[in-house]
């Protein structure tokens, strides 16, 4: 997640334009889930909290529901779920939300869900304790968890800006894998595979390339060049892909710059890439650890 977001994600609803970097993230993170979904049988699945993606809120989980899972998301911005909502309509896609202040409780019985998701949002829940007690008891095959990579050139960039007075909601103290990792287990499930996601040759930066050069770079660097951002006729987006315009995105047919031996989705530049890792339940999917996690 790209720490803009926080202020301007309501210009995603208005002028849908992702850029290349969230648009190739899309694919990435798709890909993943649809493998997942394939592999072990998902028919439900919940996004919680669904805000936390740089780009268009609450369409994570899309290619899901696209495969007939039933799909449920929470956000804590009355205003935003109805935006994630309408958009939803306009897609014909059908999903359930949920009003959720805080998220210290997920109000839905015991393994309701196949497979629970977070993107980049667990630093706006309040007791991150208390919420993945909450999401272990909710879901009864999977937790997929992914969080901003600390160590990214993107992060430390934007946290060049950061105070807790300035950004009241963040607490990037909950997304800390080891720390996240050490709750699930004594909730009673299994690390199944930790890596990394989302590995472009350009970082996350949460603003359009011409902004980022202009904020960053001194003038002596840049000349007397400028830059202006301009509104491009057709916004950049994975909209187009499921309105249908845009069948198979030019992005897919982009091979990624990696080694045959490199994972889907990482590359040989993962130290700027979001780090996720995934669970499952000892007990219910019998998941083991593989060795070289």
């Amino acid at each position: 997640m790209a720490i803009p977001i926080i202020t301007d994600w309501e210009k995603y609803f208005e002028y849908p334009h992702e850029g290349m970097g969230s648009s190739y993230e899309r694919i990435v993170l798709n890909r993943k889930l649809l493998q997942l979904a394939e592999k072990h049988g998902i028919a439900t699945a919940i996004e919680t909290p669904c805000f936390g993606f740089t780009g268009i809120s609450g369409i994570n989980l899309m290619a899901l529901a696209d495969k007939g899972i039933a799909i449920s998301l929470e956000d804590d911005d009355p205003q935003r779920l109805e935006l994630i909502e309408a958009l939803w309509q306009r897609l014909g896609r059908h999903l359930q939300t949920r009003l959720n202040p805080g998220f210290r409780q997920l109000d839905y019985p015991d393994a309701s869900f196949d497979l629970s998701f977070s993107f980049s949002a667990l630093w706006f829940v309040d007791g991150l304790r208390d919420f993945m007690n909450e999401l272990a008891r909710i879901t009864a095959k999977l937790i997929f968890i992914s969080v901003p990579n600390r160590d990214g050139l993107g992060y430390k960039l934007q946290f060049r800006d950061y105070s807790p007075q300035r950004y009241p909601s963040l607490k990037p103290e909950q997304i800390d894998p080891p720390s996240i990792i050490t709750l699930l287990v004594r909730a009673g499930w299994q690390l199944l595979e930790a890596d990394y996601i989302d590995c472009p040759p350009w970082p996350d930066i949460g603003m359009a390339k011409e902004d980022f050069l202009q904020k960053w770079l001194p003038r002596r660097v840049l000349g007397m060049a400028s830059f202006k951002t301009a509104r491009q006729a057709h916004p950049l987006s994975i909209l187009d892909f499921y309105t249908g315009e845009d069948p198979a995105p030019s992005l897919v047919r982009t091979p990624c710059p990696a080694s045959p031996e490199t994972p889907l989705g990482s590359s040989l530049l993962s130290a700027v890439s979001a780090g996720w890792f995934l669970t499952g339940s000892a007990v219910k999917a019998r998941f083991r650890c593989p060795a070289s996690v």
